[in-house]
């Protein structure tokens, strides 16, 4: 019988300690230590002989591999995100992807969808129909819960949405869906046999944090809970080249919940993020084994499911046309994709003695630099004024490109004159209030004409952030002050 030992893990971390203590050595996390009990791994003894690993050529290599890696999900902007090239994106033949977000944005939902289309069409080559089986774990709902966001979903094809008709979920024949699997059990070795006996071409499970194995005994969503079960799975998925969708929980600073070794183990984190008032999601790639990490997917949530936005700047951009105060567009990449969007910004006499610099969507401290830049070079008293930037849409960007249109829209919402209609701005603003070029301004500038931007502001046009706010009017023009004279007013 295998000795059992006792080991303190960190919560936060995931770190093993052979003793409690009040704080984490790796972490400095407070009181998050919680024993857990695992088996004692018998040591080797000095007579044991190691056999030399197998290994295997490139050319072999080239041999046994698939002749088409990839396979769609059914939604254009997910494939987008997961990565590729050409026309082969999608996910990876024993791919593990983590899917995160916040409580009621749109998992569940999407990860539906995309266990519809592999039961239609499975996860055989794109150029090839087959039907799929698939497995859906589902750990937080009953079956009868599912069914019911299923009917709901393959209900759309009667109703019109606006979108891609090619991605209106088509109502599956009763013949394929039997193929779509539930299991309630959240043991993850009653899991890993189901998967070994079914071979289904999709696994989804409903959430990781659900997931437990009898050999642990920490309590579902713990550290070594979450890291066992997680690690068994992946093993399994890598023996039967499945891909594996796993559903993450995030803790209230909106990062994914259970030890960063989770990240580690995976092959993708995706994190799917929008204001709860607006329509739109955004999934972008925090670690992408298989595609670039910069790429970003746009969706529209409707009562029938997600429908991809090939085109955002429809939703990005309300005020393109009509002349706005504070209002500027930018061009940002993501990845390939290259996407305009709106900035926003108010300015508001200070009540404080420190004024208040605030930012959506955009680093504080990338508001606070280009406000130091306009109050030295172009004499804006903002040191007197609170400012508040957003990028609408629910947009979070870290590009320098966005530098130039947030210049813009702080000056002309002090000046309360707006920018030309159909004008984009495309520059880093340098501490020396000079436009700086970035890249891919190409792409850039010709996704901007594209969609009707006559006036582009760049490197190209203007040499200093002073000299664009001149030529469109946006100085600061000192309010001159009237004084009043009493007539009879005796000055000697």
């Amino acid at each position: 019988m295998a000795k059992l030992k006792s080991v303190f893990v960190c919560q936060q971390c995931g770190q093993e300690f052979p003793r409690w203590a009040g704080q984490c050595g790796n972490c400095s996390a407070w009181n998050s230590l919680v024993e857990e009990v695992k088996e004692k791994e018998p040591t080797a003894g000095l007579q044991r002989q190691a056999t030399p690993s197998e290994v295997i050529t490139f050319p072999e290599v080239e041999r046994v591999r698939r002749p088409k890696a990839r396979f769609s999900t059914g939604i254009s902007e997910l494939d987008r995100v997961l990565g590729g090239q050409n026309n082969e994106l999608g996910m990876v033949a024993g791919a593990v992807m983590l899917i995160g977000g916040e409580p009621g944005i749109g998992k569940s939902t999407l990860l539906t969808q995309v266990a519809l289309h592999a039961v239609e069409y499975g996860t055989a080559p794109l150029t090839k129909k087959a039907t799929g089986r698939v497995l859906y774990v589902a750990g937080e709902e009953s079956p009868s819960q599912i069914a019911l966001r299923i009917s709901r979903i393959i209900d759309s094809e009667s109703k019109k949405t606006k979108g891609n008709p090619a991605e209106k979920a088509k109502k599956p024949s009763q013949g394929v869906m039997e193929h779509l699997l539930f299991t309630t059990s959240t043991d993850v070795d009653r899991v890993i046999q189901t998967i070994k006996t079914e071979k289904p071409s999709l696994v989804i499970i409903d959430s990781i944090q659900t997931m437990t194995t009898t050999d642990l005994t920490g309590t579902a969503g713990s550290v070594g809970q979450i890291r066992e079960t997680a690690e068994r799975l992946t093993q399994v998925a890598k023996e039967l080249d499945i891909p594996l969708f796993l559903v993450g929980h995030v803790t209230k600073e909106g990062e994914l919940a259970g030890p960063k070794v989770l990240e580690h183990i995976v092959d993708s984190v995706l994190e799917m993020r929008g204001e709860r008032t607006s329509e739109l999601r955004i999934l972008r790639a925090i670690k992408n084994r298989f595609g670039a990490t910069d790429e970003v997917g746009v969706f529209k949530m409707t009562e029938f499911g997600f429908i991809s936005v090939d085109n955002p700047a429809e939703y990005f951009l309300e005020h393109r046309n009509i002349p706005t105060v504070g209002s500027a567009t930018v061009c940002v990449m993501e990845g390939t994709r290259p996407l305009l969007l709106e900035v926003q910004a108010l300015v508001v006499p200070s009540q404080l003695a420190m004024p208040r610099r605030v930012g959506r969507g955009v680093d504080l401290s990338k508001i606070q630099i280009i406000a130091a830049v306009l109050q030295k070079y172009s004499r804006m008293p903002l040191s007197s004024y609170d400012l508040f930037v957003s990028v609408a849409g629910g947009f979070v960007t870290k590009e320098p490109s966005i530098d130039l249109g947030i210049a813009l829209a702080i000056a002309s919402s002090l000046s309360n004159s707006p920018l030309p209609p159909q004008t984009a701005a495309i520059g880093e603003v340098g501490l020396l209030g000079e436009i700086r070029s970035v890249t891919l301004a190409e792409r850039r500038l010709k996704e901007a004409k594209r969609l009707g931007m006559k006036n582009i502001i760049s490197k190209q046009s203007h040499s200093t952030v002073a000299a664009a706010l001149i030529q469109f009017g946006l100085q600061y023009k000192p309010k001159k002050r009237n004084v009043l004279v009493a007539e009879d007013e005796d000055f000697d």
